[in-house]
């Protein structure tokens, strides 16, 4: 174990350490800190009916619960950790630093003891398939991976087995990285557009938020930046050490691209290596072509090139994102729930097929405007299903569009998911396109993305 961890966990015996959100990266730190001898609560908006038998399991466990919506009073612990999701400014914890108290997470931690290389992700769409493309190829080149952070998989319970021959891949949302003030050695920026509106105070927020990926590095980092996105390619002359970017529109001095006959190259200054042809990537769409030029960036020197060919065209894609869910009767049905905001779903979902699609979209309502999704609808969809919260604003961005006609698409509405796919069944006819890609969060019906996607493919698969 390296030092460094162990004189933290000999530092925390004793100590009051309480959890802020009961659930997702909390729920294993509270069994690794009383393993520690740490005095141990957790505190969830929650209440204790609805805690259901976690909540028995923590106070079996001599976890003591502070619940309701009073959950936050007597903050008066030593160390506290909040979930990504809760604001980093709320008044209760702006008092406890006030105090002394140590506020922090458990991704912050996590790159505070960290022994290892750690390459990390950020970005409105593509974060996941990229941090897992980067894992995919350490992996293929014979290096011990540690992969989580917002892609579903705390890390800090196994920093004890973290050597520093390893490498850690995280995928990091704007929630972990506002309060982060460490950065990775790789960090990489696939893209940003409006995005989490409902939290973030503003757009700059958001994007102050996202920068801390590259802000803190040394000279000795590497930063990965979008030059065909106009945010991330402002935020080259912050970066303080190497700098790579990629591209799909014309060359890079120094990072990824693809010219004109759709070959990948990687340049450094004048000389220009020839990667692979963008062809032979396995999962389809444009959206992945740059997920590729992020990860071949991240990891260029680290992992050879036949090793990148290999994993490109081997790696089939990650679960809710444009997978394939079955044929029935001719018609493909499509599992896209990762389309969480409007710009997910025009350059993923309605970027990939080459005829007109059935779309089940809508949901929960981020405070994004969809006024640009709308003519891509227009241009890609004959027949629209809509729910949620956002659905109107998803049909009023449509009939906004210069190129809308009365009729194309064809706008429904369903007012839950097994009405959606009643309508989509119905509806469709051999040779269609059926693809859930919401364009909006699932918190109005689901507890995440994958609930929904989950949800969507049990009543596709049930269909006879």
């Amino acid at each position: 174990m390296d030092s460094r961890v162990e004189a933290f966990f000999d530092s925390v015996k004793g100590k009051r350490v309480t959890f802020c959100g009961i659930g997702g990266s909390n729920l294993p730190l509270i069994s690794l800190f009383q393993e520690k001898g740490a005095v141990v609560s957790a505190r969830d908006r929650r209440t204790r009916e609805a805690l259901g038998k976690t909540g028995d399991d923590l106070e079996a466990r001599g976890v003591a619960l502070h619940l309701g919506e009073t959950y936050l009073q007597n903050l008066d612990e030593d160390i506290i950790f909040r979930t990504p999701g809760m604001k980093f400014t709320l008044p209760e914890l702006d008092a406890a630093r006030a105090r002394g108290a140590a506020v922090t997470s458990e991704m912050e931690l996590f790159f505070d003891l960290c022994p290892c290389k750690i390459y990390a992700v950020t970005g409105s769409d593509g974060k996941t398939t990229t941090t897992t493309i980067v894992s995919e190829f350490l992996k293929a080149a014979g290096k011990k991976v540690h992969l989580g952070g917002n892609i579903g998989r705390p890390l800090l319970p196994e920093i004890e087995r973290v050597a520093p021959d390893d490498v850690a891949v995280v995928e990091l949302s704007s929630f972990q990285l506002i309060s982060m003030r460490r950065s990775p050695d790789v960090a990489v920026v696939t893209n940003l557009s409006p995005n989490h509106l409902d939290i973030h105070k503003d757009m700059q927020e958001y994007i102050d938020a996202k920068k801390n990926i590259f802000l803190h590095q040394n000279a000795f980092g590497r930063t990965v930046l979008n030059a065909d996105n106009s945010i991330t390619a402002g935020f080259a002359p912050e970066v303080r050490g190497q700098l790579y970017t990629f591209s799909r529109r014309g060359r890079c001095a120094y990072g990824a691209w693809v010219d004109e006959a759709g070959r990948i190259l990687l340049s450094q200054g004048k000389d220009d290596t020839y990667v692979m042809d963008a062809s032979e990537i396995k999962i389809p769409g444009a959206i992945n072509v740059e997920n590729y030029l992020a990860a071949i960036c991240a990891v260029w020197g680290d992992v050879p090139i036949d090793i990148i060919r290999v994993v490109a065209r081997n790696f089939g894609g990650v679960e809710h994102r444009a997978e394939l869910v079955r044929e029935l009767d001719g018609v493909k049905w499509y599992n896209d729930s990762i389309g969480t905001s409007p710009t997910r779903t025009a350059r993923g979902t309605l970027s990939l097929y080459d005829r007109k699609i059935i779309l089940i979209a809508g949901g929960y309502d981020k405070k994004i405007p969809y006024d640009d999704l709308g003519p891509v609808i227009v241009g890609k969809v004959k027949t629209l299903v809509l729910m949620g919260a956002t659905g109107p604003k998803i049909e009023a961005a449509v009939k906004a569009a210069p190129a809308y006609e009365e009729g194309s698409p064809k706008i429904l509405h369903a007012r839950s998911m097994e009405e959606a796919v009643e309508i989509c069944r119905a509806e469709a006819q051999a040779g269609d396109i059926v693809s859930l890609s919401p364009a909006s969060a699932s918190f109005d019906l689901y507890a995440n993305f994958a609930e929904r996607g989950n949800h969507f493919k049990r009543l596709v698969n049930a269909l006879k």
